[in-house]
């Protein structure tokens, strides 16, 4: 944990570092780069990372304290400061720093017009010249889709140097220059002229130009059928659907002037998904998504960042525009180095309205899916779990693995509503049939409040529901006998720190609990307490035992608060007018309408009442007999508006059985 006594014997004095712009190195022990970073003020810069470690990012303190020395350069401007940083991120690929690894490399459609007789095919290396790229794809078999629809229409080479000086050596062409897809240059069917041509064309439709060629095609299919030459005319009509479908893929989002990248993010506390779409002629041509680890507390400037110096700085081919949805605090000089790269204007903006604010939307939702579903892949690995549990095991010291996890969190505002939640995790999973969740009352702060949880859910071990834990509130049964729990956990997980967790342990030590492992997680620091220790556990980043904490931290929050805004929500709405027999919706609001308030109503008279539209006498006295009856009783609960029991809530003031998460993972 980091600790303000913590002394970096590293830090160079302050009036040694300079306030110029530079660039930094973090080295460890070994002597490797660490981390990189750039600065327009390297004093102000650096300083920050040797501040009180209290105040730190852990994963800032966790570089800083596994560093040994820093260096740095000076260089004149910002710009030079991000190219010298690219180029050491590169060099030395430190850890600490944001990574954009991709599983894969993504293929483009290239059309190598440097060679006599250019060649379509698909290319995962990098860019060079004389080709043109068209790009890139999510999948290298959706470009040879597109490929197959086309060569009927543009029967362009498609074949290798070999195959192709191999046809010409035996005056034979291949299958594709038997079957019409191949105008096979190699035996003379075409010139050298006629079969650059023929590529123009198809980078011409490629690159959008699309209408001219679909207009001469149709013209020429209802020519053909004019002149009765049926099989001609059929051969159009196919090549004119295939034209239809091959723009059917790409869709078309903006106008055809439109060359952009739209970037956007998703992230948690540990982690990002980004996801960039690229749009080229004004339709989009390929989509990329990344996970990435976050070392530091990035916010999406810092992102945009490390997205545009790896991703473009990679042999990428920066766009016109880039647009994002935070530009970082270095955008003009990352500006002016991407123009660099491109060889003309790049400009990062954030679009504000109209079609492209509504594209980064649908880009970000992708990203958020995309972070979803990795969640969900990770949670749902075996070996993951399993390596999880052992984690756990080993970092809190246990006899066994934890098969069961409950995790338990209060929520309420400023003493009002108070609830709880509990959720449970077997084998690294969630039971959501064994969550519960409970009401509680007279508790006067959050470590009362997980005190009295904790009697109740452990005064009911075995099959049977026992009597409630503190004394003062009875167990309500939900249906003819509520389900008891299968059986103790092996872990008890909180929501907090040390506070929290010595709350917990001392009401478990209480009731004699004594095999059942107490441990809290506090969100700030996402350091692991156990009771009665002084300093924290400290899991590693990429600890899966801390992935599956905070996992579990992060859905007892969820449906603790879920529960709260509920409660809060009935209560907000119900009034002593709702246990009025007859009364309905228009006629309440009649009488609010009219009076103002309840207190108002309350002190009206008879006559007063009697003469809103829709009031009659003995209604009117109804009224005042039932606000008199909650004014002499104002603990009285009113009804639930849906007419049905909720799990966990009623007069009984308990935590009932839990069949379903209505909330949603």
């Amino acid at each position: 944990m980091p600790d303000s006594s913590t002394v970096l014997t590293y830090r160079p004095a302050p009036g040694t570092i300079p306030v110029t712009p530079g660039v930094y190195r973090f080295f460890d022990p070994a002597g490797k780069v660490i981390y990189v970073g750039k600065a327009k003020n390297l004093r102000s810069r650096l300083s920050s990372y040797f501040a009180d470690p209290l105040t730190l990012h852990p994963r800032t303190f966790q570089m800083v304290t596994t560093a040994a020395r820093v260096e740095w350069a000076v260089v004149n401007t910002e710009v030079e400061a991000l190219q010298l940083e690219y180029a050491w991120i590169k060099e030395f690929d430190p850890r600490f720093n944001v990574r954009y690894r991709d599983d894969k490399t993504y293929p483009y459609l290239a059309v190598t017009l440097d060679e006599e007789y250019p060649r379509l095919l698909v290319l995962r290396e990098a860019k060079r010249k004389g080709v043109r790229y068209f790009g890139p794809y999510s999948h290298a078999w959706a470009i040879r889709e597109t490929l197959d629809l086309l060569l009927r229409v543009f029967p362009a080479r498609t074949c290798s140097k070999g195959v192709f000086a191999r046809a010409r050596k035996i005056d034979r062409p291949c299958l594709l220059g038997y079957i019409g897809k191949c105008a096979a240059p190699c035996v003379g069917r075409v010139s050298a002229d006629e079969h650059r041509q023929i590529v123009n064309d198809f980078c011409d439709f490629m690159a959008g130009n699309t209408d001219p060629l679909l207009r001469k095609v149709e013209r020429e299919m209802n020519e053909a059928a004019e002149e009765l030459e049926f099989e001609r005319a059929a051969r159009l009509r196919d090549d004119l659907t295939a034209l239809r479908k091959a723009m059917e893929k790409q869709a078309v989002v903006f106008d055809e002037a439109t060359d952009a990248d739209v970037v956007a993010f998703a992230e948690d506390p540990l982690q990002a998904a980004v996801q960039v779409f690229h749009v080229r002629d004004g339709r989009v041509r390929g989509q990329r998504g990344w996970i990435v680890e976050k070392v530091e507390d990035l916010d999406p400037g810092a992102l945009v960042h490390s997205f545009c110096t790896q991703v473009y700085g990679d042999g990428g081919d920066p766009p016109r525009e880039v647009l994002v949805p935070e530009l970082p605090s270095d955008a003009p000089a990352l500006a002016a180095w991407l123009s660099g790269l491109r060889g003309s204007k790049v400009q990062l903006k954030i679009p504000q309205r109209g079609d492209k604010r509504a594209f980064l939307e649908t880009v970000t939702r992708n990203a958020e899916q995309a972070l979803a579903q990795h969640k969900l892949r990770r949670a749902g690995d075996l070996s993951l779990r399993g390596k999880a549990l052992e984690e756990l095991t080993d970092a809190l010291s246990l006899d066994t693995s934890p098969l069961r996890i409950e995790c338990y969190d209060v929520s309420q505002l400023q003493g009002t509503d108070v609830v709880a939640s509990m959720v449970v995790f077997e084998d690294g999973v969630a039971r959501k049939s064994e969550y519960r969740r409970f009401i509680i009352r007279g508790a006067t702060d959050d470590l009362s409040a997980m005190s009295e949880v904790l009697r109740r859910r452990f005064a009911q071990r075995g099959d049977k529901a026992g009597p409630a834990g503190d004394g003062t509130v009875e167990e309500l049964a939900v249906g003819p006998a509520r389900k008891g729990f299968a059986y103790p956990p092996q872990l008890v997980v909180v929501d907090g720190g040390a506070p929290q967790v010595g709350a917990a342990a001392e009401t478990l030590a209480g009731m004699g609990v004594t095999d059942v492992a107490v441990c809290g997680l506090a969100k700030r620091l996402e350091e692991v307490w156990l009771p009665d220790d002084e300093y924290p556990v400290i899991l590693p980043r990429t600890s899966e035992g801390l992935y599956l904490l905070q996992r579990l931290r992060d859905e007892a929050h969820r449906f603790a608060i879920t529960f709260h805004r509920e409660r809060r929500s009935k209560r907000m709405t119900a009034s002593a007018l709702d246990t009025i027999p007859g009364l309905g919706e228009i006629r309440k609001k009649a009488l609010l309408k009219r009076f103002g308030s309840l207190r108002k109503l309350a002190a009206a008279s008879l006559v007063e009442i009697s003469e809103v539209p829709g009031i009659g006498p003995r209604t009117a006295e109804a009224v005042l007999a039932s606000l008199a009856g909650a004014e002499s009783n104002p603990t009285t609960v009113t009804s639930d508006p849906g007419g049905a029991e909720t799990p966990g809530e009623g007069a009984g003031d308990t935590g009932g059985s839990r069949t379903g998460d209505e909330g949603g993972a």
